[in-house]
């Protein structure tokens, strides 16, 4: 099997219908992803290490901070916290704003679409998904994994650059002694008497 080789993105998958959640899963492994499901956006967050507890119970989800998502996709209309929230919360969190961010919803709004799109989503879809906007995620994942890439390249370069100058310093620093300063050497030739 090809897809066996391939990297498998992982996704998580954000609904408070049972139902939207269960078709959503479905469709996401017929399309070779890894699924996590939650009913809410405070889940979610605490899946992404994003919310802290108020309470000091811990966290059903803590074992799960340490995997890596790939993509968001959420329902627009949740209790208590919305898929607008969500996507917001993402995107002002310095370490997940790069994941990449797909809105679901059954009302086609296009005030609500606009401004889930300004606020920074990859996509909005229509309620029901279907297996073919599955086909539509693959490039917003492979997009967010080249923008993390780059950004650790950036980071490698920097730090790179950094220990360069730091040489040529040094380098610059040894050129500019003196012959007068520095002490003379031994040589090891032997005088006959």
């Amino acid at each position: 099997m090809a897809f066996a080789t391939e990297t498998q993105f992982h996704v998580l998958a954000v609904d408070d219908s049972l139902l939207d959640r269960m078709l959503i899963e479905r469709l996401l492994k017929t399309s070779s992803y890894q699924v996590t499901t939650v009913d809410s956006g405070s889940k979610a967050l605490q899946i992404l290490g994003l919310q802290d507890d108020q309470t000091n119970s811990p966290s059903v989800y803590s074992d799960q901070h340490d995997m890596e998502v790939n993509l968001i996709i959420t329902d627009y209309c949740m209790p208590e916290m919305t898929g607008y929230d969500l996507l917001k919360k993402i995107k002002e969190s310095s370490s997940l704003k790069d994941i990449p961010v797909v809105i679901m919803s059954s009302e086609n709004v296009p005030s609500r679409i606009n401004r889930c799109l300004e606020e920074g989503a990859e996509e909005f879809f229509l309620k029901p998904v279907q297996l073919s906007d599955m086909n539509r995620l693959k490039p917003h994942i492979l997009k967010g994994k080249y923008k993390e890439q780059h950004q650790q390249e950036v980071l490698q370069d920097n730090s790179t650059t950094s220990s360069n100058n730091n040489s040529n310093k040094r380098k610059a620093m040894d050129d500019e002694i003196s012959p007068e300063m520095t002490r003379p050497r031994l040589t090891s030739s032997v005088t006959v008497l």
